[in-house]
């Protein structure tokens, strides 16, 4: 049986929680904050109902803010439930900037707070296993799916995935395109209470707005032509389990009223259906875009921007990962080398030179496609510049106008003219040219806007 701690002074309604919830818990009370630390050393009950209006000072809140303070000092993860009169919201809002789990204004309703307690030891519970599981995780130096990082930036992304799996928070992964967003949300979800269940990613801009919603809710026989019987969706297929939305800011507006409801509420209506279906599944988000500009433009709902949001984690680019950079690419080497059955074993100096001083437009997953595309075509042992894409040699009047700029202004320059021969070679095609680049075409796209380019017409782009 759970252990409850009740620190409250007024005797009657002390009686009224042991009668109330008994049944269900293990309790211990206590009516001032000295024997409230005694027994809470004592027992160390997860949850604990805390009256901040402790003697000697009934009317203030000084003995109960102490009491939460002491407690948590000693036990950080216990769930601290503040119940306080109805003039003192504000001291409980205060009471959970300071660490408190919940609050409940009396006069108490067992009802209500029964619900609240269960949510308090439901996540108590969560937070231990997912405490042994991280242990059990760190004993055998497990990797982060495939991620692999030793800056500070992926240090802290790391840490941070360690801390949220544990949760039911939603999470948004923002950082640009070929950064390894999904790979993050697969790691929440393997170190999550969720990993047994499915982890069924969906992306928001690579479906056509019409055929949108029924892929994310299902629909019912007869709901429009063609639809011969009753389908699920992809949020019903994440049971359980978690959903992973890539690209949301490409979500239309309608749409985002529905995914707002279901975080909301957990339920959910498949097309052409009017019955309310629970669906218990985790959110997780990913965009390349500005959502807040987006938000302020009307773009994307605000509301949703917030639920979503409960946690972000901000993925850098990969020229802002130092040494990381080599470190992939040693990586990538290693694994196609290997898969491919090719003797490549490393790269030329020259090759290593442009690889850390290139900018990566494409980030992670251009790194991962050069190299492919290097082991695939090399003959040699030694990854030279050719193999890997890098073909343009700069005459010498190049290398003296190069000599007068920055750094960036330099690379800027390059990227600007390797995109021009890529679209030139490829006809228009942005497809092709994107290909040809080892990136996506939305990160192509990008940087046309980033260069202040129109973005051309696509030719046979179909």
């Amino acid at each position: 049986m759970n252990k409850l701690m009740v620190v409250e002074d007024n005797v009657e309604i002390r009686r009224q929680l042991h009668w109330g919830l008994g049944k269900d818990y293990e309790i211990f009370s206590a009516g001032d904050r000295k024997e409230a630390i005694s027994l809470f050393k004592k027992h160390l009950p997860r949850v604990i109902t805390l009256d901040l209006g402790l003697p000697p000072d009934e009317d203030g809140t000084e003995e109960g803010f102490l009491c939460l303070k002491e407690m948590l000092r000693i036990a950080p993860s216990t769930k601290v439930i503040v119940i306080t009169g109805n003039d003192g919201r504000e001291n409980a809002l205060m009471a959970i900037q300071s660490g408190a789990y919940d609050f409940y204004q009396k006069p108490v309703n067992l009802g209500e707070l029964k619900i609240i307690l269960s949510r308090a030891y439901h996540l108590s519970a969560i937070e231990e296993e997912n405490s042994h599981l991280m242990a059990t995780l760190e004993q055998k130096n497990t990797q982060f799916g495939s991620m692999v990082g030793h800056c500070q930036q992926m240090e802290q992304i790391f840490s941070t995935i360690r801390k949220v799996a544990s949760s039911e928070a939603s999470v948004l992964i923002t950082g640009e395109s070929g950064t390894g967003k999904e790979l993050v949300a697969k790691a929440i979800h393997v170190l999550s209470l969720r990993k047994d269940a499915a982890f069924i990613p969906i992306n928001c801009g690579a479906i056509p707005e019409n055929l949108l919603e029924s892929e994310l809710f299902g629909f019912e026989k007869g709901a429009f032509t063609g639809a011969h019987a009753r389908v699920q969706g992809k949020v019903e297929y994440a049971h359980k389990g978690t959903l992973f939305l890539d690209e949301i800011g490409e979500l239309p507006l309608n749409l985002q009223v529905k995914i707002l409801r279901f975080l909301q509420e957990k339920v959910i209506q498949r097309v052409g259906g009017r019955e309310d279906i629970t669906v218990d599944s985790r959110i997780i988000a990913a965009t390349n875009r500005d959502i807040a500009k987006m938000t302020e433009e009307g773009a994307f709902r605000e509301d949703l921007f917030y639920r979503l949001a409960v946690i972000q984690i901000n993925l850098p680019p990969l020229r802002e990962r130092g040494d990381d950079i080599i470190l992939l690419a040693n990586l990538f080497l290693s694994r196609f080398s290997a898969g491919l059955r090719k003797k490549v074993r490393g790269f030329s100096a020259e090759a290593l030179q442009l690889i850390q001083s290139y900018e990566w437009p494409g980030n992670v997953r251009e790194l991962e496609n050069k190299i492919q595309r290097a082991v695939i075509m090399s003959d040699s042992s030694l990854l030279e510049p050719v193999a890997l894409g890098f073909t343009h040699q700069p005459l010498q009047e190049e290398v003296t106008a190069v000599a007068g700029m920055t750094l960036k202004e330099a690379r800027e320059k390059a990227e600007l003219e390797t995109i021009s021969v890529a679209i030139e070679n490829q006809g228009g095609n942005m497809a092709r040219a994107a290909a040809m680049l080892g990136i996506s075409r939305p990160t192509l796209y990008d940087l046309f806007r980033k260069h202040g380019l129109f973005k051309p017409l696509d030719r046979n782009d179909e």
